[in-house]
């Protein structure tokens, strides 16, 4: 709850300002009416507290005035003085006022009286919404269900006609037996590790519906993705009015739209210290409130969250919560990167062969002897996603039925491409000659990031690799650039 809080005697309004800003209100601070009047102008408050005897514009006439906007007059006003008057009190009642408290303020009174005030704005809200604006709610209402069914048929229909999941590897069927069992626990959050490509949001998917025996949502969130100044909003959602730009009528966040399913939290190493902490408490709470909102909502959701970094070294590096970590990694599946599974190139080669020649009527249809070798020794920095890529790469610029070793020849081409350009980077940055005149050193690290992204082909989780640094510091750069 956002609070205005009007004294004129400095030690009374820091105290009861400690006070209320540790009870978790927004407390926002003046001496006198007038400036609270010009608060109240600028800034969405919700209560005022607000001492009677102060100079120029006292205490009962703040609240007359108040209560005579339109634009203000369901703010709630609490009036508080050192003197004792029946008469006055009563007649500040009848006009308006919510509370009248006599000084000195009884903290215990304050703390009563400050969740009374929260659940009366609740039930107030609540109430206009079931009178002035019933029948738009109830369409509203209505639109977001079917959508909301809608999506969860899309979604089941995706995921039994999808292409069947090639596992060719007891290390592969040991991850999938373990996201079969997690399945039928809901309540357990699961943490997935492997590298950019190795298939993380497939096990999640796979965790989530195994042989579409559900149809409930699975909403997948990028947390690198997202500035930290959306995340909050897009994961819990925010109430009208909550921030400026913000939907008139709010918005659900991604956590409202997985409830009784999943949310997959991709890159979760991404998120900021403070976001980590808030997304602990939803996972021990199963509860949340919107952004500006005073309704907490309940959930019943499955934390499936991923990460290609290695999270235990951000844990010691102190990038990521100690106490997060061990509340994810009660069941954790980590998938083996494409090049610790060399068995299994070939089987997946060619499972990317029939659904190619399925989908899109190519001839392709086997791989030389030798083209397996140059497939099998090949490292697969981009693990299946790049083998699957390559096949692709194939069948779209040739028209043969068998990939021959020449067909291959771009892999090791690109490979050299991007190594000698990334020492030609190292060397012309360690020989970089120092102007006499100084330089501009944001605008010199700013061109680098944009030289390291061109040179990794826009791909970001290589772009901060290559640079060595986090991909939360990437975003800040790449927001500069206005990429």
């Amino acid at each position: 709850m956002k609070i205005l809080l009007a004294e004129d005697s400095h030690d009374s309004r820091k105290t009861l300002s400690r006070f209320l800003d540790y009870l978790g209100h927004q407390v926002v601070e003046c001496e006198n009416g007038k400036d609270a009047l010009n608060i109240l102008k600028t800034e969405k408050i919700q209560t005022v507290f607000s001492d009677i005897r102060m100079p120029g514009i006292d205490g009962y006439q703040l609240l007359e005035r108040i209560k005579k906007s339109k634009d203000l007059e369901n703010i709630v006003v609490v009036l508080f003085t050192g003197y004792a008057d029946t008469k006055r009190a009563v007649e500040a009642m009848k006009n308006g006022a919510y509370d009248y408290l006599l000084k000195p303020i009884n903290l215990e009174e304050i703390e009563a009286l400050t969740k009374r005030i929260t659940e009366y704005l609740l039930l107030k809200q609540e109430n206009v919404k079931l009178t002035e604006q019933f029948e738009q709610h109830v369409t509203e209402a209505t639109k977001d269900i079917e959508k909301e069914l809608a999506d969860i048929k899309k979604a089941y229909v995706r995921e039994v006609i999808s292409p069947e999941i090639g596992i060719f590897s007891d290390k592969l069927k040991q991850v999938f037996k373990t996201a079969n069992k997690l399945h039928h626990n809901r309540d357990i959050p699961v943490l997935i590790e492997g590298e950019t490509g190795t298939g993380k949001e497939i096990v999640a998917r796979y965790i989530h519906y195994v042989d579409g025996d559900v149809i409930t949502p699975f909403v997948g969130l990028n947390c690198a993705a997202i500035s930290p100044e959306l995340f909050e909003s897009e994961l819990f959602g925010y109430e009208p009015g909550a921030f400026t730009g913000g939907k008139p009528k709010g918005q659900k966040g991604k956590l409202e739209l997985a409830n009784g399913g999943t949310i997959f939290l991709d890159e979760i190493s991404g998120l900021t210290p403070d976001f980590q902490a808030k997304l602990l408490r939803v996972i021990q709470e199963r509860e949340f409130y919107r952004v500006g909102g005073l309704k907490l909502i309940k959930t019943d959701i499955r934390f499936v969250c991923a990460t290609n970094q290695d999270i235990v070294k951000n844990v010691a590096e102190g990038s990521f919560r100690e106490d997060l970590y061990y509340r994810l990694n009660v069941a954790k599946i980590i998938i083996p990167p494409l090049r610790e599974r060399k068995n299994e190139i070939i089987a997946l080669a060619n499972m990317f062969l029939q659904q190619l020649n399925k989908q899109n009527k190519t001839k392709f249809c086997k791989i030389d002897e030798t083209a397996r070798k140059v497939l099998e020794n090949y490292p697969w920095p981009g693990n299946v996603r790049e083998l699957k890529n390559t096949i692709e790469r194939v069948a779209l610029l040739w028209d043969d039925t068998e990939i021959q070793p020449h067909h291959l020849d771009f892999l090791h081409q690109d490979k050299s491409i991007i190594n000698v350009k990334k020492e030609h980077l190292r060397h012309s940055i360690d020989d970089f000659p120092l102007p006499s005149n100084g330089i501009n050193l944001n605008n010199l690290i700013l061109n680098i990031v944009r030289r390291a992204i061109d040179l990794n082909k826009g791909n970001k989780t290589e772009t901060a690799r290559f640079l060595n640094i986090s991909r939360k510091v990437l975003y800040t750069y790449v927001k500069n650039l206005e990429i």
